[in-house]
């Protein structure tokens, strides 16, 4: 299901047409709440987003999008009349996968669209990771231990994602903070420890795949992992 989010009707009715000839299941919206709501209720394979909107503007639904744990990794394509490179720089810079300036060709339509759903789908990482008793659903932002539903905050959600991702690999500090955190972020490596001992204590049990890697940083491995080495 490919969504198009456009407030011209006559533009929206033609890609909503165009696809649907290509093939693909389409659904349009003239607005972002609405769109929003959708959604939530019914994710997408991509969606091509118009930047100048009622309500909010595509940037500000981009945004939201790529905030939700739910929604961040839904290819995005901005279709918009706004073609200076500022424009697309700030499309591209706050996540868009890719940006068509209007007017368009049919063809040029389908086959970004096709383009974005290869890499995107090829590259689509995992969505169910487990370590020993320890599961992930990172669609549904869930973890368990045990069968038992456990609270993180979202960075203790994302800290304990890539530790899940990269298991039995030795990972630093500074490589932790640089990836999670990301390399703006203005604090220390001690921000690491700080959550690596609260995820131990909501992990109960399970925080023994947590191994701190002297004078290195942190390793995630399963027990019987381990009796292999």
């Amino acid at each position: 299901m490919i969504y198009v989010v456009e407030d011209d009707l006559s533009i929206q009715e033609l890609e909503c047409y165009v696809l649907k000839q290509a093939g693909f299941d389409v659904r349009g919206f003239g607005e972002g709440k609405e769109f929003m709501a959708a959604v939530m209720r019914e994710l997408p394979e991509l969606i091509l987003l118009d930047v100048m909107l009622p309500g909010d503007d595509g940037h500000a639904l981009l945004k939201k999008l790529r905030d939700n744990p739910q929604t961040h990794r839904i290819p995005v394509v901005m279709v918009t009349a706004k073609g200076e490179e500022f424009d697309k720089v700030q499309g591209l810079d706050g996540g868009a996968d890719d940006y068509i300036v209007k007017p368009f060709g049919v063809m040029e339509l389908i086959s970004r669209v096709k383009a974005v759903l290869r890499r995107t789908q090829t590259s689509q990482p995992l969505t169910k990771l487990v370590c020993g008793e320890l599961s992930m659903d990172t669609q549904r932002h869930k973890v368990f231990a045990q069968d038992q539903s456990i609270a993180l905050t979202h960075m203790e959600f994302e800290l304990l994602e890539y530790l899940m991702r990269n298991q039995g690999i030795a990972l630093t500090r500074e490589r932790l903070l640089d990836t999670v955190w990301g390399m703006n972020y203005l604090g220390d490596t001690r921000t690491v420890d700080v959550h690596m001992r609260t995820l131990r204590v909501k992990l109960g049990d399970a925080s023994q795949y947590l191994q701190t890697v002297r004078g290195v940083g942190y390793r995630m491995e399963a027990e019987d992992a381990k009796e292999n080495i």
